[in-house]
């Protein structure tokens, strides 16, 4: 894997994650979506996330882009402004190489780059032990899981909650911002 680069997403990467994530959509649980978004909805998607400043991230081998990773807001409320969701898909094909591993932790260093002390990952079906594992890897704690909320391919599927501090967690304060306090 000496051509794995992990840079930030352009929009001309976007035919690429739309075909990811239809895939993902189509045949996985990882994602309770049912009916895969088009490219116009991923780049509205896109163009949301890069308008509020968040991290997106490709991987791409040999020039490929073959997985992404993004941080989105957790909730809308601004008391969760400093909270952080990611989401991490891969190409089937390159599963288990450590290409989300990879993904994840550049993630996470790009979301404390930009101040945020939370991340929250929502893993869809608690049988996802691959997701499961690279979020624990990552420092992340089971927080919950939240048993039967989706139904996807005739049957229910469970929510697992797992979180990690960024940088300096709940610790301290936040620099400024610090409005509704």
């Amino acid at each position: 894997m000496s051509s794995l680069e992990i840079r930030p997403a352009i929009a001309d990467d976007l035919p690429f994650v739309t075909e990811i994530y239809d895939h993902a959509v189509r045949y996985g649980t990882a994602t309770f979506e049912l009916i895969p978004p088009d490219l116009a909805e991923m780049t509205r998607r896109f163009g949301v996330l890069m308008d509020g400043g968040f991290p997106y991230l490709v991987a791409a081998l040999e020039g490929r882009v073959v997985g992404y990773a993004y941080a989105g807001a957790y909730r809308p409320r601004p008391a969760y402004r400093f909270t952080v969701e990611n989401s991490v898909y891969l190409e089937p094909a390159i599963h288990r190489r450590g290409i989300g591993l990879q993904l994840l932790q550049r993630l996470i260093k790009e979301s404390e780059a930009r101040g945020y002390r939370q991340m929250i990952a929502v893993i869809g079906d608690s049988a996802n032990a691959g997701s499961i594992g690279v979020h624990t890897r990552c420092g992340f704690e089971m927080i919950g899981t939240h048993p039967d909320v989706g139904f996807k391919f005739g049957r229910w599927l469970d929510t697992v909650m797992m979180q990690r501090a960024l940088g300096e967690g709940g610790v301290t304060l936040p620099a400024g911002n610090l409005g509704g306090s």
